[in-house]
C-alpha cells in the first residue's frame, strides 16, 4: 500500500453509513492519489447486504475488528449517543478518526474541525467555527460566523445556524431548521425539522414549530455520554492536515449494542 493511502473502515453499515462512503469516493476522486483505501463495513446489526453490494462494499464483522483491523474510522450512525459510544469503544483501541470534508463543500478560513467531524456536499462553514469530536455537518447545511459546536452535534440537511450560535453537545438541527444569531441550543437539545429558533434552548428540550416552542423534555439524553476519554486529546484539525492520533490502552471489551430506538435519527427530523 502506497505511504500516503491509509485503510479505513466505515462503522454502522445503514443510510448515513452509506453517504459516508459517497463522501470518501468524492475526496479520493478529488485528490492526485486516493487518500483512503476502503476496506468496508462494521457493524453489529442485523445489515441488508444489497445495498452495499451495489456499491461495491462488503460488510466486514461486528464491532469488535476494530480490536485487530489497523484502519482509520468514520461513524455512521445519526444518533448521537451511539456515536459517543462508538467513539469511545474505537479510541480505547487506538483506532484514529477520520475528518473529512466533501470537495464540494465550502469550508473559510479560521475553521477547526474536531476529530472524525464530516462535511458533507453542498454545505457551507465560514470562519471562526470551531466544532468538537465526530459532528455531522450534512448536505446543504450551513453555519455561519463564530459558532461552536460541541461533541456529535448533528446538523441536518439544509440547515441554517447564523452568526455567533452555541450548540450544546448531542444536540440534533433538524433538516431545514434556522437558528438565528447569538443563540445557545443546550445539550441534548433537538429542533424539529423547518422550525425556527430565535429563543435559547434549555438542554433536553425538544422544540418544534415556527417560532419554535417546547414540546417535550427527554431528561434520559442529558447523561454525561459526550465527555470524551481521558486518554484522548481534545485536539482540532485543520480540513487537510493529519488527524491527530487517539491512544490508550487495548481491552478485549464487546460495544454493548444500543437497542434499535436508539441507533436512528431522532422523530423530529
Amino acid at each position: 500500500m502506497p505511504a500516503h493511502l491509509r485503510s479505513l473502515v466505515i462503522v454502522g453499515a445503514g443510510g448515513h453509513g452509506r453517504e459516508l462512503l459517497d463522501l470518501v469516493e468524492a475526496v479520493n476522486a478529488a485528490t492526485e492519489g486516493p487518500r483512503y483505501d476502503i476496506l468496508g463495513f462494521v457493524d453489529d446489526d442485523r445489515v441488508d447486504p444489497d445495498p452495499l453490494a451495489r456499491r461495491g462494499a462488503v460488510l466486514l464483522g461486528g464491532l469488535d475488528l476494530l480490536d485487530r483491523l489497523d484502519a482509520d474510522y468514520l461513524i455512521g450512525f445519526a444518533d448521537a449517543a451511539t456515536r459517543s459510544r462508538v467513539d469511545r469503544y474505537a479510541s480505547a483501541r487506538g483506532r484514529r478518526p477520520a475528518t473529512l470534508v466533501h470537495p464540494r463543500a465550502s469550508v473559510g478560513g479560521d475553521v477547526k474541525l474536531g476529530p472524525g467531524t464530516v462535511v458533507c456536499a453542498l454545505a457551507s462553514i465560514t470562519t471562526n467555527v470551531e466544532t468538537g469530536r465526530h459532528v455531522v455537518v450534512n448536505i446543504g447545511a450551513s453555519v455561519a460566523h463564530d459558532c461552536r459546536l460541541g461533541d456529535y452535534v448533528t446538523v441536518a440537511p439544509g440547515a441554517r445556524l447564523s452568526g455567533a450560535v452555541a450548540v450544546g453537545a448531542r444536540a440534533w438541527i433538524g433538516a431545514q431548521a434556522s437558528i438565528v444569531g447569538l443563540r445557545s441550543i443546550g445539550d441534548g437539545a433537538v429542533v424539529g425539522a423547518g422550525s425556527v429558533v430565535t429563543d435559547d434552548i434549555r438542554a433536553a428540550q425538544v422544540v418544534a414549530g415556527v417560532p419554535a416552542r417546547p414540546i417535550h423534555v427527554a431528561p434520559e439524553h442529558v447523561a454525561p455520554e459526550h465527555v470524551a476519554p481521558e486518554h484522548v486529546a481534545p485536539e482540532h484539525v485543520a480540513p487537510d492536515q493529519p488527524q491527530p492520533e487517539s491512544g490508550g490502552a487495548r481491552t478485549t471489551a464487546r460495544l454493548a449494542k444500543p437497542p434499535p430506538s436508539q441507533r436512528g435519527a431522532p422523530p423530529c427530523g
